[in-house]
């Protein structure tokens, strides 16, 4: 079995589709057919279903797709320990994110990392939700994703806190709240919201829609948006309100304002994942920097 042919198994799995894939992997469709029918007959059975119109694994498929993951990955590390052999770490680390919750740790760690191991190649991959990044790490599509930790971690995935804030309202300047002080969250109820997609992917619109549960109603969806920072403008706009943490105060559009919680306040920790069993150089290096700028943050709960 050749490593390009886990490459093309890997790629058909991701795209389902064999040009998007040939075209990923700088190859003509055919070639790339015939490598998947080699692996196939090298497996001794099909590894996609194929008709004119999709492409499909086959539970053959969905059983090597990990592994397939962990191999190449593996390769990959073992590369860059030969090239690190020397003493200076080298290699390339991918780092998932979304949200407002990394426009200040993020840039930071960046600055370090490049500073300390100017070998090391970042990629930044956007747009990563909470439950996205926990499956992207799984699987090893990610080295490591910055995610809202609201749930416990299942091995061989560990995570790190790096921050909290806790969570408030914002809404129109010209609201009947805006100014307001601290308010209970019962009275946002018949309020339109401006929210995340409700797929389960975000922790924020997860938390949101709890504190609404909490409150004895569920939020009225004006209108979901995938990026927080729209959000934020269509709120500044008076499309409606939204549930947010305080870390967006420094960077709320002029016609949006931050009103406070009643009670108890709700602290949401945000944080760092990765797979223990990614053995990475670059991984180590970028975990080492994490460490120094921001220190471990005292355990007193929340979320």
């Amino acid at each position: 079995m050749e490593v390009r042919w886990l490459e093309a198994f890997v790629a058909v799995a991701e795209e389902m589709h064999f040009g998007r894939a040939a075209a990923r992997l700088h190859m003509a469709q055919s070639p790339l057919s015939q490598v998947i029918r080699r692996l196939e007959r090298e497996v001794g059975t099909p590894l996609f279903v194929r008709s004119t119109r999709s492409v499909a694994l086959t539970g053959a498929g969905e059983a090597l797709l990990p592994y397939a993951y962990r191999t190449l990955r593996t390769l990959a590390n073992a590369m860059d320990a030969a090239r690190s052999a020397e003493g200076v770490p080298t290699g390339r680390i991918s780092l998932g994110f979304s949200g407002v919750h990394n426009h200040q740790t993020l840039p930071r760690i960046t600055q370090s990392l490049r500073r300390d191991f100017p070998s090391i190649e970042l990629r930044l991959e956007g747009g990563v939700r909470t439950f996205d990044g926990i499956r992207m790490v799984r699987n090893g599509d990610l080295d490591a994703a910055f995610i809202g930790l609201i749930s416990d971690l299942e091995p061989p995935l560990a995570g790190r806190e790096i921050s909290r804030q806790h969570v408030g309202c914002v809404v129109p300047a010209d609201h009947p709240l805006a100014g307001r002080g601290p308010i209970p969250v019962r009275r946002l109820r018949g309020e339109p919201f401006v929210m995340g997609p409700v797929d389960g992917n975000s922790s924020m619109t997860v938390v949101a829609r709890q504190l609404c549960q909490s409150a004895g109603f569920l939020p009225d969806v004006a209108q979901t948006v995938s990026d927080p920072f729209l959000i934020l403008s269509m709120v500044a706009a008076g499309v409606g309100v939204t549930l947010v943490t305080s870390e967006v105060i420094p960077i709320l559009p002029a016609s949006a304002v931050w009103v406070e919680l009643e009670g108890e306040p709700v602290i949401f920790r945000h944080g760092v994942i990765w797979s223990e069993e990614n053995e990475s150089v670059p991984l180590r290096a970028f975990l080492t920097v994490l460490d120094r700028v921001f220190p471990a943050v005292e355990d007193t709960g929340g979320l």
